[in-house]
């Protein structure tokens, strides 16, 4: 018989489509104004797409598939394009120097993920840790502040600040070290395979895979339709570790 899983300790979250979503309406607005008319719910479906195809680049990359370079921003966005049926060439040339003026430094993600605040209250209600691993340029910390989550987490790495970029292990290590938990006490929440689950997976966290659109298909990991729905199943799974001195 499998040994069973060991109970939960913390719940780590990636940031971008997961706790704040890419801003829908500010796409479809630019889009408008380039006489291409879709509705922010279009853009969000495209958007579920365009994160396969960039997962299936980042993998093909390796190394060196960052997710925060300009390249990968660009072709990002030119894959919700894509998905949306949209592809003059002009029109993507547009939207790449749209994205690059808009909002700096903080960009699309600063929508908060409907299900975000009861995912994170579920959290802290079990008694474990809440922590945010993000690949970001520095503003992630401040945009969770602005959407009131920050007060809900023990703490966010950013790896703008620590200088290693998921899905590399060791910025899963720093946050295990942080929360003080081993990996097996742990899972992650993200939104993109190559750089969520097989990172974290590297570094011994089991992980659950955002898929609202039903778009990733079979894959070896869990998945959930949205982040309330991956902490709920989290939860019922693996527990929590009982008080000491309960009878089990």
């Amino acid at each position: 018989m499998a040994a069973r899983a060991r109970p939960l300790r913390a719940v780590f979250f990636d940031a971008g489509n997961t706790l704040v979503r890419m801003d829908y309406a500010a796409i479809a607005a630019a889009l408008g104004r380039l006489g291409v008319r879709v509705a922010p719910a279009d853009v969000a479906r495209a958007e579920w797409r365009a994160r396969v195809r960039l997962d299936a680049d980042l993998r093909a990359a390796g190394r060196a598939g960052s997710t925060e370079s300009r390249a990968t921003a660009a072709r990002y966005l030119s894959h919700v394009l894509d998905a949306l049926g949209v592809r003059d060439a002009d029109v993507h040339a547009a939207m790449a120097a749209w994205r690059e003026r808009f909002n700096p430094p903080a960009g699309l993600w600063t929508v908060l993920e409907p299900t975000a605040p009861a995912a994170l209250a579920a959290v802290r209600a079990a008694g474990l840790t809440a922590a945010v691993v993000s690949n970001s340029n520095g503003s992630v910390r401040a945009i969770l502040a602005g959407l009131g989550l920050a007060d809900h987490l023990a703490f966010v790495i950013d790896s703008a600040e620590v200088g290693v970029e998921k899905p590399d292990p060791r910025i899963f290590q720093l946050a295990l070290a942080r929360a003080g938990v081993e990996a097996a006490e742990a899972v992650y929440v993200g939104d993109l395979y190559a750089v969520d689950v097989l990172g974290a997976r590297a570094a011994g966290l089991e992980a659950v895979l955002l898929d609202p659109g039903g778009d990733w298909g079979p894959r070896d990991c869990a998945t959930a339709p949205d982040v309330l729905a991956a902490v709920t199943r989290a939860l019922e799974e693996r527990g929590a570790p009982r008080p000491a001195g309960r009878a089990p």
